[in-house]
């Protein structure tokens, strides 16, 4: 069982603009909480204790919902991201390194998934690094895609993936275990010394630590899950939100 979890929610969330012009994308009410709220309500009913969230865009109202969900099962603890206007979610990762010991989740702040998902990754197999992904017939540019190879070892990831390459797609939510949590962390502090380290995605630094055969992937085809990345996107969120309400 992993106790501990990253939130990575310290995006504005421009691309749903205007609704996130005045409250982050992680602030956005889905069948009476918020996305973050209901996050942190899945991951502590997935056995989840501790919680490390990145802040960053308004962070003073993202704090304000912390301290109103006073949940005594999990213990909350709050990074803040000054550069979250300029770096992309790998200057999250490495705002939390610290936080990278022992085993841990780490969970995009747009991402919406059930007790059931938090189960199956927490069971999700002995690979130090483990990508949730789900299948479907077709990908497009948005998705960041995946290549898995026998026995989900995972080859490639990435938004560049071609559709020939593309045998699923990661939903945002992975599990590190022994060896892999060093192994993310020391790649995270490697990648922001590069002149280009706050442009990438953290799962650019997954995808360089692919070929050392040590990062699998976990299967939810059939599960339930939403993504929040563009306002079309709401309404299937909280048709999921609705049937846990």
């Amino acid at each position: 069982m992993i106790e501990h979890a990253i939130l990575l929610s310290a995006g504005q969330g421009s691309r749903m603009l205007p609704l996130t012009a005045e409250r982050p994308k992680c602030l956005i009410d889905f069948s009476g909480r918020s996305l973050l709220a209901w996050q942190i309500e899945m991951l502590a009913r997935g056995g989840v204790r501790r919680i490390d969230v990145v802040t960053g865009f308004m962070t003073d109202l993202v704090d304000a919902e912390l301290d109103a969900l006073r949940d005594d099962r999990v213990t909350i603890t709050r990074h803040f991201n000054p550069f979250y206007k300029v770096a992309d979610n790998l200057g999250s990762c490495w705002i939390a390194r610290e936080a990278m010991a022992g085993d841990f989740l780490i969970l995009n702040g747009d991402t919406l998934v059930g007790e059931d998902i938090v189960a199956r990754v927490q069971q999700g197999g002995d690979w130090p690094i483990a990508v949730t992904v789900d299948v479907k017939p077709d990908y497009d540019s948005d998705d960041m895609k995946v290549t898995r190879a026998a026995g989900g070892r995972l080859e490639r990831i990435g938004k560049t993936l071609t559709a020939e390459q593309s045998n699923a797609e990661s939903i945002g939510f992975l599990a590190f275990r022994g060896e892999g949590a060093a192994m993310f962390r020391d790649a995270v502090r490697a990648a922001m010394r590069t002149p280009e380290g706050v442009q990438h995605w953290y799962l650019k630094v997954i995808d360089s630590l692919a070929p050392s055969g040590k990062v699998g992937t976990v299967s939810i085809e059939g599960m339930r899950w939403a993504e929040v990345d563009f306002l079309n996107d709401i309404e299937i969120a909280r048709a999921l939100t609705d049937s846990w309400s």
